[in-house]
């Protein structure tokens, strides 16, 4: 479970659902204002030896295959460090059969009992969306899963980090340790083992108290809509032209630049991907976009920028001049644009410029769903992803017949939105686009 994760997850639950009325907040934390925070320091039943071995990961099937009940996942990957998202360790709890801590390097082709014993279960992950296309990398995929960060927004908690959580309803208390480590380093050191551990030692009994307190607010249908589309997605799509997402890239002026730092990229991409290595850590940003705008042309030059005439970078040097090369040969015609291209709507700064009755829905619509919110107690992005609503709001075309519910609910449905979803906003945002002024239907 990576801490980065759980600090992001807090902080846009705290931009976006800071506000909870006294009706839907949760008596859990009355409950917990009384009672003390334990400190949670140790598993109880000790940390288990890791699974590295096939003769292992035989016995820890047969074990969680005969326990009862759902299965507490959790996966450690080396974000930062490493270039793919693979689990570098597999941390399993179900009642009746204790701890297992699964090294998937050695054992990623013995994994078939495992998969047969846990793959038929419900799994109870934080931040489900995090592990699963690692796990399932690994043949390891859920029949059903409770996701207790998403029931922790659905329930309107201010803070849905796993440690805030167990805090807040467990009255325990998750120090934080190694999320952020480099767990392909090996051996692994036994206070991580010890943290990676104790991710799962209390994941079943949250989950009960997540499903109670779903249940109590009348929430159970729509966590269980939010937990299969979340199973069910599968690993993100690739976002075009990640090249634009250097640091600093607005600082360079032309085109031809911009070419530079595209082919830099690239380049430092590929080498990432081949030695399996975070490319931050290839070569940072700061040296791409130092090279684009001096244009070194040869080793001596290109050496001489900052980064480039390190011990590490000097066995690289020709692969970085040939990038440039590559960048400088481009006809004009095939230089990127100054601004990235809109596949959809551009950014809505810009929507009161261009179309100004648009930027007026999007206007009233944020403010609806902002309103419906807080009445639910349910972060604004859960409601709707923002990117559906910008969608809905620059796309708007007033239906002939008239009837502005059905046409919302028509488009929000062919955007992913869930049933649960669809029930909720499509009054408010049919309510928003009606009184939007020049918005009425056209005459037949």
């Amino acid at each position: 479970m990576s801490e980065v994760t759980d600090e992001t997850s807090s902080t846009v639950a705290d931009e976006t659902s800071s506000t909870v009325t006294d009706e839907t907040s949760s008596t859990v934390a009355d409950e917990q204002t009384a009672r003390q925070v334990v400190p949670l320091l140790a598993p109880r039943d000790g940390v288990p030896q890791v699974v590295t071995t096939a003769e292992g990961v035989a016995k820890a099937a047969a074990a969680l295959g005969e326990g009862t009940g759902p299965l507490a996942v959790d996966a450690e990957r080396a974000s930062g460090f490493r270039y793919s998202a693979r689990a570098y360790l597999v941390q399993l709890r179900r009642e009746g059969a204790g701890t297992v801590l699964l090294d998937p390097i050695p054992t990623a082709a013995d994994l078939a009992p495992l998969a047969e014993a846990i793959n038929p279960l419900e799994w109870i992950l934080h931040s489900a969306d995090q592990d699963l296309p690692g796990l399932a990398e690994l043949g390891l995929a859920p029949a059903a899963l409770f996701d207790t960060e998403l029931a922790g927004r659905l329930a309107g908690f201010e803070r849905v980090g796993l440690a805030a959580i167990v805090e807040r309803t467990l009255g325990l208390e998750l120090r934080k340790g190694h999320g952020a480590a480099d767990w392909s380093k090996r051996p692994l050191p036994n206070s991580w083992l010890n943290y990676a551990a104790l991710d799962v030692e209390v994941l079943i009994e949250l989950r009960e108290v997540m499903a109670a307190e779903l249940e109590k607010q009348g929430k159970t249908e729509w966590a269980a809509q939010e937990f299969e589309h979340i199973r069910l997605a599968g690993p993100p799509k690739p976002k075009p032209d990640r090249w634009r997402r250097t640091s600093h890239i607005t600082s360079l002026k032309t085109q031809r630049q911009l070419a530079a730092a595209r082919s830099l990229w690239q380049a430092r991409e590929d080498l990432a991907r081949t030695r399996d290595v975070s490319p931050s850590r290839v070569l940072p940003d700061s040296a791409i976009i130092e090279a684009s705008v001096k244009s070194p042309r040869s080793i001596d030059t290109l050496r001489a920028l900052p980064v480039f005439g390190g011990p590490r970078q000097r066995r690289h040097t020709r692969i970085w001049l040939a990038a440039l090369e590559e960048a400088r040969a481009l006809p004009d015609a095939e230089l990127p644009p100054k601004t990235q291209p809109f596949t959809g709507p551009p950014p809505p700064s810009r929507w009161a410029r261009h179309d100004p009755a648009a930027a007026d829905r999007l206007t009233a619509a944020r403010a609806a769903l902002a309103t419906l919110g807080v009445e639910v107690s349910v972060p604004v992005e859960n409601l709707l992803t923002p990117d559906l609503v910008r969608r809905l709001c620059w796309d708007w075309t007033p239906p002939v017949d008239g009837n502005v519910g059905a046409a919302v609910d028509r488009i929000l449905a062919a955007g992913g939105a869930r049933p649960w979803q669809r029930e909720l906003t499509v009054p408010v945002l049919g309510a928003a686009l009606s009184a939007t002024p020049g918005d009425e239907p056209p005459s037949a």
